[in-house]
């Protein structure tokens, strides 16, 4: 009984950061921030424990009774000096749900559900431009998709309404790809068709406090060519934008926090800048993928996890070192057939590049790759640095040669005009 009690007890009296089945790198944010930090995750220790985490209590936190019963017995959770924090999708909102039954700060769990679903993000989101909505439509059966898509116009998007990671997003050009679609999805759905957003696109990162968004930084994400246009191969900053542009986008992704109500907490907003002005795809109540975070920090010194575990935990913001580099991330993916055992001697050349930063395996070392990936999902990032635009992409067209057959870094635009884009390689201004 005693060392249950000392298990849940914590030390010290600092602030405390539960953290739900954390990578590595959040952990390791965490103690940046100069937070205590408790892991609660089912099973074994994980990972994050080698980053400095103080204890973890085992839990299934998917469990909403589960997560707040073993979470409610910390003290620092009962003296009221800790949050829940997951930064996915799911993690984010089992920690809104947690925050709010054990009376912690937080985002409300409807702010996180409302950024979930797509169609309610949507309809709320075209009040911002009224002038020029989004045409959408729900679609609850597939077999009507070549109908609403023909009613929509193409190209036009499909996509799951409360789907993440891009699972289940088609790019439809025309009637044949509308009635291929249909073989895609179950019979009885609940799908998005909307239009296709014309337009460059980008990736905001923004940090809430009780209502007010600060936009901490956005970057170019790279589509890739074809069908699969829906997904990226890469990210690419500084992005340099006009002042009435780079206002746009500030005004677009903080309207849409605002309308759903998210007032606290990191958020990653995806849009496109259509001829028309910005326009919303969709955002989320938690921060993008750690590689996309990872190049914010090189290209500009800002670190958004520990902002964002600071900020929860009203901790001092940590000292920001400002950067002024060019950064850019790189998708690969394997053929089919792969043994990833055998290119370990390729992963070893691409991370001997000169400039480039990391190169993060998504695929267990021992595994055999037997589809391609779908949906935001990849097997290979690279991660790079240089000291301008040309050099950069030159660094990761080496890297990611080595890696397999390179892919394009400019889309061919499935045949749509594309304007082109209205920014720089200057300084980034957020």
């Amino acid at each position: 009984m005693t060392g249950e009690r000392e298990r849940v007890r914590g030390t010290g009296r600092g602030p405390m950061a539960v953290l739900l089945s954390p990578r590595p790198a959040v952990v390791a944010a965490a103690r940046r921030a100069g937070a205590r930090t408790v892991v609660v995750a089912p099973g074994p220790p994980v990972p994050s424990d080698r980053e400095g985490t103080e204890r973890q209590v085992p839990a299934d936190w998917r469990d909403h009774s589960r997560l707040v019963g073993a979470v409610g017995r910390l003290d620092a959770v009962r003296h009221g000096r800790a949050r829940v924090f997951g930064f996915d999708p799911a993690g984010a909102l089992a920690a809104a749900r947690a925050n709010e039954a054990l009376g912690l700060p937080g985002t409300p769990a409807a702010a996180v559900t409302a950024l979930m679903d797509k169609a309610a993000l949507r309809a709320r989101s075209n009040a911002l431009y009224a002038a020029r909505p989004v045409s959408f439509v729900r679609c609850g059966r597939a077999a009507l998709i070549p109908f609403l898509a023909a009613l929509i116009g193409f190209p036009c998007v499909v996509k799951p309404r409360a789907g993440a990671f891009g699972e289940g997003v088609r790019l439809v050009a025309g009637p044949a790809e509308a009635e291929a679609a249909v073989r895609e999805y179950p019979p009885v759905t609940d799908l998005l068709v909307e239009e296709y957003l014309e337009g460059p696109e980008l990736a905001v990162e923004a940090l809430s406090r009780e209502g007010r968004h600060r936009i901490l930084g956005w970057m170019r994400r790279i589509p890739a060519p074809g069908a699969a246009a829906t997904t990226a191969t890469g990210h690419q900053l500084p992005v340099a934008l006009p002042a009435e542009t780079a206002a746009a986008v500030r005004a677009l992704v903080r309207g849409v926090l605002d309308l759903a109500g998210h007032r606290d907490g990191p958020s990653h907003t995806e849009l496109v800048l259509t001829p028309y002005g910005p326009r919303l795809v969709e955002a989320h109540a938690h921060p993008g993928a750690e590689e996309l975070l990872q190049l914010l920090r090189l290209a500009h010194g800002t670190d958004a996890l520990s902002l964002a575990l600071a900020a929860g935990l009203g901790l001092p913001e940590p000292v920001r070192h400002p950067r002024a580099a060019h950064a850019g991330l790189r998708y690969v993916d394997f053929p089919p057939g792969t043994r990833v055992e055998r290119a370990r001697p390729r992963l070893a050349a691409a991370r001997a590049v000169p400039g480039v930063f990391r190169v993060g395996l998504q695929v267990p070392p021992g595994a055999t790759v037997r589809a391609a990936p779908t949906g935001s999902l990849h097997h290979v990032h690279v991660l790079a640095t240089a000291p301008t635009a040309g050099s950069l992409a030159s660094v990761l067209d080496r890297a990611a040669a080595l890696l397999g057959p390179p892919a394009p870094l400019t889309p061919d635009s499935r045949g749509i005009h594309v304007p082109p884009p209205p920014w720089g390689h200057g300084p980034h201004e957020a």
